[in-house]
């Protein structure tokens, strides 16, 4: 399952975003630190590097991250020129007091009166943007929730000390390239659930947790996971949950849903769904399918083969 997800005010917030980043001297990217490749924006990085704005990568949601995987992308990431990354979580307010010194390092010829630091926090939907706002004022002046894109307009708020917050709608982009950073997304409710179906995309999940975290899934449903798949694991939850249809069968959305919810919320553990060294094969390795029109190119047999 391909999954694409660009409502129409996404591509005004795009063009907003490009005017307001002229006056703008830092972005502040905001991750999911379960996949911070995945849910990085490519149209961010294009636009602030072609400004030449520094960038303060925040990975969010750090305390639900394998700390293993989140400690290889803080050095991948601060390895780059102009990025300076930190894992936090936006929830925890001495998480966030840290976030405007990190600025400040990040752009130390500004945070005078006369200069003061324009950051501009930008990201996906439901990474997280609106709390680090919250937090950083210390007052409800942005929308929270638990769908994508609550959202919809630009704010410019000031912080104090010299500086301003500039905050932005979240914004996917039109077209996502790997089918698996699409369902990534969707796992971690980065998506609205109109774009996805959930029995699809807890399949796909369950079966990264077979690869990667099998003893977390055993920990918390209770079975076995050698020699399964993940539409196994989703029949699994279903039994140990008793959900049902009528007529007895297995409740596959049910349980599909609350493997999702499981995993969002944490309740199933500390859980990356990629590391440096995945992103790097998965760009390797990808094959794109034929644009429309086009042929694909059957192998050529070597003459020992025919």
């Amino acid at each position: 399952m391909s999954i694409q997800w660009f409502p129409g005010h996404m591509n005004a917030a795009r063009k907003k975003a490009a005017e307001s980043m002229e006056k703008t001297d830092l972005v502040i990217e905001v991750l999911d630190a379960r996949l911070p490749q995945a849910s990085s924006n490519p149209m961010i990085e294009q636009l602030r590097k072609e400004r030449q704005r520094p960038c303060l990568k925040i990975l969010n949601k750090a305390d639900l991250a394998d700390p293993e995987a989140t400690k290889a992308w803080i050095a991948y990431y601060s390895a780059q020129k102009d990025v300076f990354a930190v894992a936090l979580s936006c929830k925890k307010p001495a998480d966030v007091a840290k976030v405007p010194g990190l600025a400040l390092k990040v752009a130390p010829h500004r945070g005078t009166a006369l200069k003061p630091l324009r950051m501009m926090i930008m990201g996906i939907p439901n990474v997280g943007k609106s709390t680090l706002m919250n937090a950083l004022l210390k007052k409800r002046v942005a929308a929270v929730g638990d769908e994508p894109a609550v959202t919809k307009t630009q704010q410019r708020l000031y912080l104090g000390n010299n500086m301003v917050l500039i905050d932005t709608p979240g914004m996917l982009w039109p077209k996502i390239a790997h089918p698996t950073d699409g369902l990534m997304l969707a796992a971690s409710h980065a998506v609205g659930t109109n774009a996805v179906i959930e029995e699809e995309v807890a399949t796909f999940l369950a079966d990264q947790l077979l690869v990667y975290y099998p003893r977390l899934v055993s920990a918390r449903y209770g079975f076995a996971t050698e020699g399964i798949d993940g539409v196994s694991v989703i029949e699994g939850i279903a039994k140990r949950r008793a959900f049902r249809l009528k007529g007895g069968d297995p409740d596959f959305e049910k349980a599909a849903h609350t493997l999702l919810q499981d995993y969002r919320s944490g309740a199933l553990g500390r859980i990356s769904l990629e590391t440096p060294d995945s992103r790097a094969h998965l760009l390797a390795t990808y094959n794109p399918p034929p644009m429309l029109g086009e042929r694909q190119q059957p192998d050529v047999e070597d003459d020992d083969e025919r």
